[in-house]
């Protein structure tokens, strides 16, 4: 038996949607945003992501809003570590890194 049900609900996605687009407006503020509101979206976003099954739907609200994406991998990072990311992307961050290290040694004294 799962934990999740089959399917999410349309209010449930919505509530979901709403909470990872104000969640991407605090991220992009230019505004300083109170500790106490940023917290309270985060972890009503969190309540949501306990409820919402992997698959489609939520694949798609993750696609759509980067900071809700950034906060469900890292929830999730223990099992799947960095589990939204390009492969090639990660890859070749790690290559590149490898090389700005290579190039800082051979400076060094």
């Amino acid at each position: 038996m799962s934990a999740h049900p089959s399917t999410p609900s349309r209010a449930q996605l919505a509530v979901t949607h709403l909470l990872a687009r104000l969640l991407d407006r605090l991220e992009r503020s230019t505004v300083p945003v109170g500790a106490e509101q940023y917290r309270s979206v985060v972890l009503h976003l969190v309540d949501e992501f306990a409820d919402i099954p992997p698959g489609a739907d939520l694949a798609a609200l993750l696609d759509a809003h980067p900071a809700a994406a950034e906060l469900y991998e890292n929830l999730h990072y223990q099992h799947a570590g960095l589990c939204r990311q390009p492969l090639e992307a990660a890859a070749a961050a790690e290559l590149q890194a490898k090389e700005v290290i290579a190039r800082a040694r051979r400076r060094a004294p």
